[in-house]
Formats: C-alpha cells, structure tokens, sequence
C-alpha cells in the first residue's frame, strides 16, 4: 500500500510538471516574438542609388559603423546609381522586408518622383520611412561676374527682364531646379532654366559666368566659392544658419519661401512596425554622434530625430509640393 501510494504521488507529481510545461510553453513565445520582431539580421545594406563619392555616398558610409556597433550586425554601403536615383530605389522597394536592404536617399528622392510618371515604383505605397538622418539649407549662389551682391538685387533683375536671368541646375526634375522655380513662384519673378547632366558641368558654367545663378549644397560649390568664382548669396531656409553666419535666410527677402534637403532611410513598406521603430532610434542615435557630425555640419545640416510617422507626413506633404510645382511649370522627365 505504501509502495503504490508513493508512485500515485510520483504520477501526479509529472502531471502538474506536465501541465506546467504547457502552460510555459504557451506563454514563453510572446515575448520571444516580439523580440524577433525587432531583430535585424547578420548583415544589412545601405542601398545609395547614386555613385560612390556623392554626397549621400559619403553620409551613408559616415552612418554605417556607428549604426553597425548599435545594431550589433555588419552594416554595409552598395551604390547602385541610375536613372536618377531611381535604379536604386527600385532595388530596395523590391527588397525582403527584414530590415536586410535600407534606402539612404535625401529630397532629391520626392523631386524625381513628382517629375517621372513612369516610375517603377510609387515613392510613397513602397516604401516605409525609417529615420531622418540630418536636414539643412541649400545655398543661393551666383557668378562672381555677376553684379549680384544680394538676393534682392538678383530678383529686383529677374523681374526687371522676365526669363534673361539663367539659372543652372543637375538636370530636369532635379532639386536644383525645383528649389529654384519654388523661389521664382515665390518671388513671383521668372528665370530661365538651364538644364545640365550633373551638378558639377553646371558649376563649371556658373563660375565661367555662362550662367547667372544656381541653387545647390555648399558641399558641391565649396571649391568654387573658395576660389572666389561663385558667390553665395543667402541660405535657402527661413532662419540664418550657424553654419554660415554671413549670409542671410532668403526667407527674409521672399517671406514665405524655406528650402531644406533632407538625407534620411526607408525601408521597404511591410518591414515589421517594430523593426522600423527599432532601426529608428538606433539611427537617430548614430546620427546624433560626433561622427556623423562631422559629416553634416559642413551642409549646416542637423540631426533631426523624427518618428517614422512624422517623417512620412513630411514626405507626403513635400511630394505634394513638388507635384503641383511639376504640373503648373510643365516639368515632366521622359
């Protein structure tokens, strides 16, 4: 009878363990899950849909260590230019939604978008917005032969002649020259556009006086400015920049008129919500560092950390933008 009773209690002992064990096996895998969720795989790529040596280029290979150490995965940069940025991007909207492929792409993205109605892809629908690595103001510069000293005498001109001032830009539906027919909106003037296969031919023009102004990144005219052939004028935001303390905001002559490029990630649209939170904070961290401080500051741009869902407000409201802008000017890529 004993016997019998110790091995009663023996069988009900592995029963509750039983039961137990099914019990944690139905709680256990939550929180499992979500960590999954979250979890990036060994190795990611930063797409750059533009050539290496670029200036999202640079920022991209800037981002990666730091973002690799928070990450604790190998982060690599893969340029895949083309059409415009658009090869590349059309690359990572077809990509895995594992956080394995991110986009790092700046404003340029939403111009060429609202320009080419051919795309491979919708820039909105195929994508989900990760982070926003910097944004800063684009610079308002003309030819040192010109007489131009002040943004309102180049308008006071551009209105005086209508069309005989000439502005240069990196081609048709690039940010150049939507940034510039933005400010001629504004300043109710008209310029007439000079379209070139590259910022870098379009400088060359400037400084050699065939052209009269142009709107770009300090990066791409510092060599010019410093040689004393390109003037800036004014920062193409509504407040002065630190960056560049003698020259004016242009919104200050054209109320109303703000400009600033923004370098930011997206990843393919149905990457986990909680993988893009993740790549989100661990980005705005990076991008917040010293390092990538170093390569932002010489634009005047600044980290700016905001949540995946501010960043795609802005992106469609920008989109839009530059949608209206594309069809009242007639500028469409073919």
């Amino acid at each position: 009878m004993h016997k019998n009773s110790a091995l009663q209690r023996v069988a009900r002992f592995a029963q509750g363990l039983a039961a137990a064990g099914a019990l944690v096996g139905a709680i256990a895998p939550l929180p499992a899950r979500a960590d999954t969720a979250a979890a990036v795989p060994p190795l990611v790529r930063i797409v750059v849909p533009f050539s290496a040596g670029a200036s999202n280029d640079v920022i991209a290979r800037a981002l990666a260590p730091g973002l690799a150490r928070r990450l604790g995965a190998n982060v690599i940069v893969e340029n895949k230019p083309g059409a415009a940025g658009a090869m590349g991007a059309d690359f990572v909207a077809r990509a895995p939604r594992d956080g394995s492929v991110l986009l790092l792409t700046s404003s340029t993205f939403l111009t060429a978008a609202a320009t080419q109605p051919r795309s491979p892809y919708d820039a909105i629908a195929a994508f989900a917005p990760v982070a926003m690595v910097g944004n800063g103001p684009l610079l308002l510069a003309v030819s040192a032969a010109k007489p131009f000293h002040t943004p309102a005498e180049l308008l006071a001109a551009a209105k005086a002649r209508p069309g005989a001032i000439t502005y240069g830009s990196a081609g048709i539906g690039s940010l150049g020259q939507m940034a510039t027919e933005l400010l001629s909106d504004a300043a109710k003037v008209r310029m007439m556009h000079v379209p070139y296969k590259g910022a870098s031919n379009a400088l060359l023009d400037l400084s050699a006086g065939q052209i009269d102004v142009m709107i770009g990144n300090y990066s791409s005219m510092a060599p010019q400015i410093r040689s004393g052939k390109v003037r800036a004028l004014a920062v193409t935001s509504q407040r002065p920049s630190a960056a560049f303390p003698d020259l004016p905001a242009l919104g200050a002559t054209v109320p109303g008129y703000e400009m600033d490029i923004w370098v930011g990630v997206l990843a393919p649209a149905g990457t986990p919500a909680a993988l893009v939170q993740r790549l989100n904070r661990e980005i705005n961290d990076t991008a917040a560092s010293s390092e990538m401080r170093a390569v932002l500051d010489p634009d005047g741009a600044l980290p700016q950390a905001l949540s995946p869902a501010d960043f795609a407000a802005r992106m469609k409201q920008e989109l839009a933008q530059w949608k209206r802008l594309a069809v009242e000017h007639k500028i469409v890529v073919e």
